[in-house]
């Protein structure tokens, strides 16, 4: 009875050892053991490992690509055009010991702390340079800016074992005592090209009204020119035939033209005409013969 009651509580000490000793390190991890306080070995490989019982410690890191939000800032570009930018980044720890030693005890929230004024300092740096206007930052160019506080954030992360994969701005806004005075412009500005596309269209309908209105003169005067032509001709040829028709037979030729003449004089109206009996225009409505005019 005494040795089994030594025995077994013995047993349990050792499997308690033992277990202790143990430990497992997934494959999305990466794992430190500690001494007091100082890194003894590395795990980065997945799997079983030991340790020694109650004088290490182990310590583990998530291994996977981690995603950090950083804090909304404000940042004035060259235009001095004030932009609130919200940005977030994606970074791994890439060297676990420089890592611990970087941010001891604090881990992940110390590490994400220092790398949010990081990422803060890099944008205002980026996104404030002499050649960025907010016209850059809000267009397609924003890609390669994005580009540039990756790198250089990049650079200044490897101080604490972490590598910035990517950087992305996720809302580029102008504050809000802002909003209404660049309402206000844009609407000016739209007001004015308003205006200028309506005065470039007066301006076009004014030259298709005086090339129209020139065209009908031109056409107008090549008509009339046209009807005088023929006119002219016209009276050349009467005057030709009434020629030919006085060369042929004066007397009826002036016969011809008393007749017309006639004709145009006694018209129904109210007009009178007084002339002696004598007049040569009556000449051929005289009858010569007094037994003919009594019959």
């Amino acid at each position: 009875m005494r040795k089994s009651a030594i025995i077994l509580p013995a047993i349990v000490v050792v499997i308690a050892v033992i277990l202790s000793s143990l430990y497992v390190v997934d494959e999305r991890e990466k794992a430190l053991v500690l001494q007091f306080g100082q890194i003894k070995a590395v795990k980065e490989e997945p799997g079983l490992a030991i340790k020694i019982p109650l004088i290490q410690d182990v310590v583990k890191y998530d291994d996977r690509i981690l995603s950090l939000d950083t804090d909304v800032i404000e940042v004035t570009p060259s235009d001095d055009r004030r932009l609130v930018v919200d940005a977030f980044a994606r970074y791994r720890i890439a060297d676990v010991v420089q890592f611990r030693q970087a941010v001891g005890v604090g881990g992940i929230r110390a590490a994400e702390d220092r790398l949010s004024s990081i990422l803060n300092a890099q944008i205002r740096e980026v996104l404030g340079a002499d050649q960025v206007t907010s016209d850059t930052i809000l267009s397609e160019e924003r890609g390669s800016l994005m580009l540039r506080i990756r790198d250089n954030a990049r650079v200044q992360a490897r101080s604490l074992g972490l590598d910035v994969v990517d950087v992305r701005l996720k809302q580029t806004n102008l504050p809000m005592q802002n909003l209404e005075a660049t309402f206000a412009r844009m609407r000016a500005e739209r007001e004015r090209e308003a205006a200028d596309e309506i005065a470039r269209g007066n301006e076009a309908a004014q030259r298709v009204r005086a090339t129209a209105d020139r065209t009908v003169v031109e056409t107008l005067s090549e008509a009339e020119r046209e009807a005088q032509i023929v006119r002219g001709e016209a009276d050349a040829q009467r005057n030709n035939v009434f020629a030919e028709a006085f060369g042929a037979d004066p007397e009826f030729f002036a016969f011809y033209r008393s007749l017309q003449a006639y004709e145009n004089a006694l018209q129904g109206g109210n007009s009178s005409m007084v002339m002696t009996p004598n007049s040569q225009f009556f000449d051929y409505l005289k009858n010569d013969n007094p037994e003919a005019g009594a019959n």
